[in-house]
């Protein structure tokens, strides 16, 4: 699977995922709602450790840049977040799928993150993750990582 992707960041800056491996890569469905806010802090709380191991953290969903910049504004995010609002790169990853909303079945994006080693390959992948404690189990993965590489 092809995994190198371009999209703006909040800032409209292009992001280009080749220039910040190795990379974390996760997917959320939607801005401020209460899961996608729980799971931004804490990447947010743990974007230190995740520097130190060598790892950059991104957020990707579909919603506009304006929108991004409003959440990271009113809850004090600091990571990057990206997004994919022609879901070109959601289709990329598969993170695209049929989930029941108010008794109707609609296409959603699943939460899910991917970690790409430094040559981007996919090293490991989480899919349909619960937003707490998700951060942290990735953390520990890295953490196993930097561990297996010494």
């Amino acid at each position: 699977m092809e995994t190198a992707f371009r999209l703006p960041d909040a800032d409209g800056v292009e992001f280009v995922s080749s220039e910040h491996l190795p990379l974390i890569v996760y997917f959320y469905p939607k801005d401020s709602t209460s899961g996608c806010t729980k799971e931004a802090q804490e990447f947010t709380e743990l974007a230190g450790e995740f520097a130190s191991l060598g790892w950059t953290v991104a957020g990707i969903s579909r919603d506009s840049q304006k929108s991004h910049k409003n959440f990271i504004c009113r809850y004090g995010l600091g990571i990057t977040l990206l997004s994919d609002s022609d879901e070109a790169v959601c289709n990329q990853f598969g993170v695209l799928g049929e989930k029941t909303m108010y008794g109707r079945k609609v296409i959603g994006l699943i939460r899910s993150t991917f970690a790409l080693g430094a040559d981007g390959r996919i090293l490991k992948e989480w899919r349909k993750v619960k937003a707490a404690g998700h951060a942290a189990q990735v953390l520990e993965w890295c953490r196993g990582q930097a561990s297996d590489a010494r």
